[in-house]
C-alpha cells in the first residue's frame, strides 16, 4: 500500500463513499466541490492506495431468514503463531462466521456468527466450532437487538490538511 497524504477533498470522498458506495461519480464530485474527472482519478488513487477495500450491499439478515446473531468468545489450547493462523484459515471457510477478531486477554478470538435460528447455531457450534482443532472453550452471547451498526471509521472531513493522516 503506497503512502498517500489525505486532504479535505479525499476525506470528503471517503466519507461519502463509506455512507453510500453506490453514489455516482458526478454526485460524489459535486459534494467534494470538484469536477467529475479529477474526482474519478482521486477515487481510483484511494482504491489503489488501499483506503477503499471494496464495495458491498448492506443486507437485512432477518429479511433473508437469519434471525440469530451470536458473538462467540473462543479460547484456544495453543497460541503459537501456526495454530492461530490455522484457526483463522478454518474460520474463513465457515460462511456463518461474518467477522473474526483476534483479541488480547483471556479470549483468543471473537466471532460474529449469523444463523437462521438457535438450533442452527447449536449445530454449527457442536459440529464445527467446538470440534475444531485446538479449540479449548467457546462462550456464546446471543444478541437481543442492535442499537447501532455503523461500518467503517469516523472520518473527520473538516480537519486542516496538515493535521490529517
Amino acid at each position: 500500500m503506497q503512502k498517500v497524504k489525505l486532504d479535505r477533498i479525499d476525506r470528503r470522498i471517503l466519507a461519502d463513499l463509506q455512507e453510500d458506495g453506490r453514489m455516482t461519480n458526478v454526485e460524489l464530485a459535486r459534494r467534494a466541490g470538484i469536477s467529475a474527472p479529477p474526482c474519478l482519478r482521486r477515487v481510483r488513487a484511494l482504491e489503489e492506495a488501499g483506503f477503499v477495500k471494496g464495495y458491498h450491499a448492506d443486507l437485512d439478515p432477518a429479511a433473508l431468514g437469519f434471525n440469530v446473531t451470536v458473538f462467540a468468545h473462543v479460547g484456544l489450547n495453543s497460541q503459537a503463531e501456526a495454530d492461530l493462523n490455522a484457526f483463522e484459515e478454518l474460520v474463513k471457510s465457515w460462511p456463518e462466521v461474518r467477522e473474526c477478531h483476534m483479541l488480547a486477554g483471556e479470549t483468543d478470538f471473537l466471532l460474529k456468527i449469523v444463523e437462521k435460528d438457535w438450533d442452527s447455531y447449536q449445530q454449527f457450534l457442536t459440529k464445527n466450532l467446538t470440534a475444531a482443532p485446538n479449540v479449548a472453550h467457546v462462550k456464546s452471547s446471543m444478541t437481543i437487538r442492535s442499537a447501532k451498526t455503523t461500518p467503517g471509521v469516523p472520518i473527520k472531513v473538516d480537519l486542516p490538511d496538515d493535521d490529517a493522516e
